[in-house]
């Protein structure tokens, strides 16, 4: 059984010499929700564009579930459905017609119980007589995804899906998600909220300066790479860390009042018995102590930093 994409040794170079994208591969399973992070202008949207026939590839092959997207581009996009970032919708046309009009696109023959059902799930049905223009950039936004699943791709993209909407929305389209996922969609969604990765991705990658920097399935990229951070309060406010204490890297923080002590737990030692021992000896107490593991942001954010890459 074919990968519902399989990315090879793809590149993106413009003509002004920039150069998007470089060397990706990347397989994603059928049926996966897989996250894409990366800053911005990192290539996330560049990606999902030559995939979606959009925007011409310098070099390298895609093929979506074994259908290359160049030698046989009709097979391949009718598997594929795109929400992009940007809202652009028939403003004039009602919310049912173009739902309807997207599905006829695809050469599909109508089918209003599906496209009822569809706006049912999104929380549109009661707003399917509107006009596009009529309506908030939240519904607009479920439109979008409307359109793009009125075909029963096997394949969505999702280019920053919940850009601008309102908390209680973002967690309906998560639970959208996650039942398309169920029912053996596959998702590739793009994403600046890190939280929208945590709780639904069940892969991860990141990519930055146009490199996929890691692909990892998200509980063992936590595991591998978070590091959990241990959290003393002072009995006293210290001006600067002691000499004594230069065998951990200890950052003071809370104007003097904490000291924060990161450590991989994983390892077999950890430093903390060693570091509250000597403490002890200095006469350095604290009140309390707690410790923290480390969240996908952390670990996003020092991924990038590591490659000299700008969070936006």
């Amino acid at each position: 059984m074919p990968p519902a994409l399989s990315i090879a040794h793809l590149t993106k170079t413009y003509a002004s010499g920039l150069q998007a994208l470089k060397d990706i591969n990347l397989e994603i399973r059928k049926s996966e929700i897989f996250a894409l992070l990366g800053p911005n202008g990192a290539g996330k949207t560049t990606l999902i564009n030559i995939v979606c026939g959009i925007v011409t590839a310098t070099a390298g092959n895609v093929a979506v579930d074994g259908h290359d997207i160049v030698r046989d581009y009709r097979a391949a996009r009718t598997k594929i459905g795109l929400v992009p970032q940007e809202l652009s919708t028939d403003t004039f046309e009602t919310l049912w017609t173009t739902v309807k009009f997207s599905r006829e696109l695809f050469g599909h023959a109508p089918n209003p119980a599906l496209l009822e059902k569809l706006l049912r799930d999104l929380s549109l049905w009661d707003k399917r007589r509107d006009r596009i223009m009529t309506l908030s950039g939240g519904m607009k936004r479920r439109v979008m995804i409307a359109k793009a699943l009125s075909h029963q791709p096997e394949i969505l993209f999702l280019d920053e899906p919940t850009a601008g909407v309102d908390v209680e929305l973002r967690r309906d389209m998560w639970a959208l998600v996650r039942g398309l996922r169920d029912s053996g969609v596959t998702v590739v969604l793009t994403t600046h909220y890190i939280e929208e990765a945590e709780e639904m991705a069940d892969r991860i990658g990141v990519i930055s300066r146009g490199e996929l920097i890691v692909v990892e399935d998200k509980i063992k990229l936590m595991k591998k790479l978070g590091k959990k951070q241990l959290t003393l309060q002072l009995q006293e406010r210290m001006s600067a860390i002691p000499e004594g204490l230069s065998d951990w890297q200890l950052q003071l923080a809370a104007e003097g009042t904490e000291l924060h002590y990161n450590f991989d737990a994983s390892a077999e030692g950890t430093g903390i018995p060693a570091l509250l021992g000597r403490m002890g000896e200095l006469g350095i107490g604290y009140k309390d102590l707690n410790t923290r593991q480390s969240s996908l942001e952390d670990i996003f954010v020092s991924l990038v930093s590591e490659r000299g890459g700008t969070r936006a």
